[in-house]
């Protein structure tokens, strides 16, 4: 696929909506690397996709489990027809602890002098495994999910924004737990800490979306999703935010889209602020982790932020993954959550 620059990339993206031709798109965190193309043209031999239902896959899966409207085009037969013939090896060999340390202790300190209210930290963990990253892409179990031939391959459960009818959503994740734990439900949804940090997510969405739409609503607040991974179930908490685009939308796509980049979810509060204290405080390129990945059909648009994401580098896997610091955040609980979020959603 032809790599675009940011004003290429935006221009074509209002071109084609505006004459309602499918494409797809997918940017990096930094907006650096920046990929749109017409469904027909890619060659599925460099990049594999089903981006809820929206796929190249023979046999593609149905799959939605974030509720709402399942868009795309689809096929009635499922993709995943046998199970892998071989045990699966997966060994994690996260960051150490003092190199995490460092990390937190620079955004506790940008938190504490008042130049963020929330960040998000994430670091780059090494693993091993039995499996290429196509394999990975064809047996896991995700509403989005991508394989990009030597590149990366991710499985993410969340949403970014999706467009239909005029209307834009978007669906800000934030917020998990171990779903086997005693009273897990309650236990997330009253933790003070997670609650806080999945408000200020909420206010920032909203914010954001009130940019490109008016009447901006939260229309579902912290509900659970449950998410099953190779390590047993996980829940995860979002909420609903909705807005009303201008009536000549389609052909502002690549403005919309550009103008809640990046994604608030895997920044932070204040955005722009707090961009800089990520780039300071983490020891790895995002690269296209955390960027967003979508389509449009030619009238609806639906995207997601691109975590649940192995990179290959250097002939190695690195899983990229973390979570939101506050005030109320505690070290070693942190450094968990980060090593809990990398998993495969492998049935």
């Amino acid at each position: 696929m032809k790599l675009f620059t940011k004003q290429e990339a935006l221009d074509r993206m209002n071109l084609l909506g505006k004459s309602g031709k499918p494409f797809l798109f997918i940017i990096d965190y930094d907006q650096a690397e920046i990929f749109i193309e017409e469904p027909h043209l890619i060659n599925s031999k460099e990049c594999l996709f089903n981006l809820n239902g929206f796929t190249n896959v023979d046999n593609a899966c149905n799959i939605n489990r974030a509720g709402g409207e399942l868009m795309g085009n689809f096929n009635s037969d499922p993709e995943r027809t046998t199970k892998l013939d071989k045990d699966i090896k997966w060994v994690v060999k996260p960051v150490s602890w003092e190199n995490y340390k460092r990390s937190f202790q620079t955004v506790i300190k940008n938190i504490n002098e008042g130049n963020s209210y929330l960040t998000n930290l994430t670091c780059a963990t090494l693993v091993e495994t039995n499996l290429s990253l196509q394999e990975l892409f064809l047996r896991s179990d995700s509403l989005y999910k991508m394989w990009f031939k030597d590149r990366f391959v991710f499985f993410s459960p969340e949403i970014f924004v999706r467009i239909q009818n005029g209307d834009i959503y978007s669906y800000p994740m934030k917020g998990t737990i171990d779903a086997s734990l005693p009273d897990a439900e309650h236990c997330i949804l009253n933790d003070l800490k997670e609650s806080a940090e999945h408000a200020t997510i909420v206010d920032l969405i909203r914010n954001d979306l009130s940019i490109v739409a008016k009447d901006v609503t939260v229309s579902k607040y912290r509900y659970l999703d449950k998410i099953m991974t190779n390590k047993g179930s996980l829940l995860q908490v979002s909420s609903e935010i909705k807005g009303k685009l201008p009536v000549d939308y389609s052909a502002k796509l690549g403005d919309i889209l550009f103008a809640l980049l990046p994604a608030g979810s895997i920044t932070g509060a204040p955005k722009k602020k707090t961009q800089a204290i990520i780039s300071e405080s983490e020891t790895h390129k995002r690269g296209f982790y955390t960027g967003i990945a979508g389509y449009f059909d030619g009238e609806r648009l639906d995207s997601t932020v691109m975590i649940r994401f192995i990179e290959q580098a250097d002939g190695k896997f690195y899983f990229k993954s973390g979570g939101g610091i506050t005030a109320k955040s505690n070290l070693e609980s942190e450094y968990n959550e980060m090593i809990q979020k990398v998993y495969v959603p492998l049935y």
